[in-house]
C-alpha cells in the first residue's frame, strides 16, 4: 500500500472517530437537557400541585363535609329530602350519617336493616334504583316512614363503593316538579355518592402531609431546595384542612387526565357545589 493510500485511509479514519465523538457529545447534551425539561416540569407540577391544595384549603370538618355533599345533591337534582347511610357491619344494618330535609332529626333515631326497604335493598344488591310511586311499592319501608311521619312519593337511591365494597347509600327523597326521579338524575346522583366515598376514606387514612411533600420535591431532584422544602411541608401539614384539600387537588388532577366527558363531570360537581355554597353562604371574598 502507497503512503498516499495509507495517509487517505488514516484521515478517513481520524474524520470518522472525530464525527462520533461529535455525536456522543451531541446526544449526551441531548441526554442532560431533556432529563432538565423533566426535572423542570415535574418540580413545576409538585409545586402547582401543593399551590392548588393551598387555595382550596378549608376548615371543614368531616361530617359538615359529607352533609354539604348530600345537600348539593338535593339542591342540583332538585329533591325535597335526603340522606346518606353507612353499613354497620357487625349489626347488619344502615346507620344514618347525614339526613336532610323536613323529618331530618326524626329519621336519624332510625336503623335499616341490610335487605329492608329501598336503601336496604340498595346495600345489599348494589345497584341504583329509582321508585316513581313509592307510597304504593312494597319495598319501601312503610314502617320507617310511619315512625318518622313522613312518606316519599318519589325516591332514588344510589350505592357508596368503597374500592369494590358497597359501605352505604346515598338517598334522595320526592323529586320536585316532577313525578320521579330519571336516568340522568340517577348518573349525577351516583357522581356526589363517589365524592361522598372518597371523603369518607380520607377520613379513615392518616396522610403525613410533609412526608409526601418531601418525597414528591425530592423525588424530582431538588436537592436545592433542603431545608425550605422542609418548612414549608412542616407548616402546611399545620395548617387546618391542609391534607384534605391536597388530596382533593390530586383528585382532581387525576380526573381530568382521564378525559373529556370525566373531566366534564367533575366540572359540573365542583361548579354546582360551589354554586350551591355561594347561595348558602355568600361569595367568599
Amino acid at each position: 500500500m502507497s503512503d498516499e493510500i495509507r495517509d487517505e485511509s488514516a484521515d478517513e479514519l481520524a474524520l470518522a472517530r472525530a464525527t462520533i465523538a461529535r455525536q456522543v457529545e451531541e446526544l449526551e447534551r441531548l441526554r442532560r437537557r431533556v432529563a432538565d425539561e423533566r426535572l423542570a416540569e415535574d418540580l413545576r407540577d409538585a409545586l402547582a400541585l401543593t399551590g392548588i391544595a393551598g387555595e382550596i384549603a378549608s376548615p371543614v370538618t368531616h361530617d359538615q363535609l359529607l352533609e354539604m355533599i348530600v345537600e348539593t345533591a338535593a339542591h342540583v337534582i332538585s329533591a325535597r329530602a335526603g340522606a346518606l347511610f353507612l353499613i354497620d357491619e357487625a349489626a347488619g344494618d344502615l346507620v344514618f350519617e347525614v339526613a336532610i330535609g323536613p323529618k331530618a332529626q326524626e329519621v336519624k333515631k332510625f336503623r335499616v336493616p341490610l335487605g329492608h326497604g329501598i336503601a336496604g335493598l340498595v346495600a345489599i344488591s348494589g345497584q341504583p334504583m329509582a321508585i316513581s310511586d313509592a307510597q304504593r311499592d312494597s319495598r319501601q319501608a312503610a314502617d320507617i316512614a310511619r315512625g318518622v311521619g313522613y312518606a316519599p312519593d318519589s325516591i332514588l337511591c344510589v350505592p357508596l363503593y368503597y374500592g369494590d365494597d358497597v359501605i352505604g347509600v346515598l338517598e334522595l327523597l320526592d323529586k320536585e316538579g316532577a313525578p320521579s326521579f330519571g336516568t340522568a338524575d340517577m348518573a349525577t346522583l351516583g357522581l356526589f355518592a363517589n365524592q361522598a366515598a372518597v371523603a369518607i376514606e380520607q377520613s379513615r387514612i392518616h396522610v403525613d402531609l410533609a412526608a409526601l411533600l418531601d418525597e414528591r420535591l425530592r423525588g424530582v431532584g431538588s436537592a436545592a431546595l433542603g431545608e425550605r422544602t422542609s418548612a414549608f411541608a412542616e407548616r402546611a401539614q399545620g395548617a387546618v384542612g391542609y391534607g384534605r384539600s391536597l388530596e382533593l387537588a390530586r383528585l382532581v388532577r387525576e380526573i381530568s387526565h382521564r378525559g373529556d366527558a370525566e373531566s366534564s363531570a367533575c366540572h359540573v360537581i365542583l361548579e354546582a357545589f360551589a354554586e350551591y355554597l355561594r347561595s348558602r353562604h355568600g361569595a367568599v371574598p
